[in-house]
């Protein structure tokens, strides 16, 4: 939902959502702003026919994709993703560092969840090349990987902003909220953190708002 209320988009979009499960995503942020048109990607099959399903369920007329966001051009535009066809693009990478993340046995959570080296790298080209020219991309990473992010952007992406999510007011940031525009030059954005819970440990009243859909962040506000 973080994800979602940070991804901006205007009517008559096309929105990508990439390594979408089940669409929660994709689908909050079609809800939030109607009349986008939004593309579930996502690699697992079961994952995408439910999808496809809560799609169905709340009334959004979404494409759902089985396609494995690091496969070639070829297989994208076959798919109907062809280079500088969206306008935006979401993702939500695998992330947990596999030298300190002990992956799943199930094979299929441990893609979901463990990045390799080209990880990120070959999420972003994927969504460099679909974006049309100041087209945005909207991710979430570790905060301990922002360089990481910050190195992978930097072909080809500008007029980043950058959002920390800390889980408390006394904690450093766990995760970065990043949007970058393709092809943008003005200068990147540092902005002041997002602090989850308070000191009960519960969720503070305006992140209620924005996990009920209601609120978006400011990296949504074009």
């Amino acid at each position: 939902m973080l994800l979602a209320a940070a991804t901006p988009a205007c009517p008559g979009d096309r929105v990508a959502d990439f390594g979408a499960g089940v669409g929660a995503a994709g689908l909050a942020v079609a809800i939030r702003v109607p009349g986008i048109k939004p593309v579930l990607v996502e690699i697992d099959a079961g994952l995408a026919e439910l999808a496809r399903a809560n799609a169905s369920a709340n009334a959004i007329a979404a494409e759902t994709l089985v396609l494995d966001v690091t496969s070639g051009a070829e297989n994208f535009a076959s798919a109907g993703l062809a280079p500088d066809s969206v306008d935006v693009v979401l993702m939500n990478p695998p992330f947990n560092d596999a030298s300190r993340h002990r992956a799943s046995p199930d094979s299929a959570r441990a893609i979901a969840h463990v990045a390799v080296a080209e990880t990120l790298d070959g999420w972003i080209h994927a969504a460099r090349r679909i974006l049309k020219s100041s087209g945005n991309l909207v991710m979430i990473w570790r905060a301990d990987g922002i360089a990481e992010v910050l190195a992978a952007l930097d072909r080809g992406f500008g007029s980043l902003m950058i959002l920390p999510v800390h889980a408390d007011m006394s904690s450093p940031a766990i995760r970065v909220l990043v949007r970058a525009t393709k092809g943008g030059r003005a200068p990147t954005c540092l902005l002041a953190g997002l602090v989850l819970n308070d000191e009960a440990n519960r969720p503070t009243p305006t992140v209620q708002t924005i996990l009920a859909g209601e609120r978006p962040l400011p990296l949504a506000i074009p």
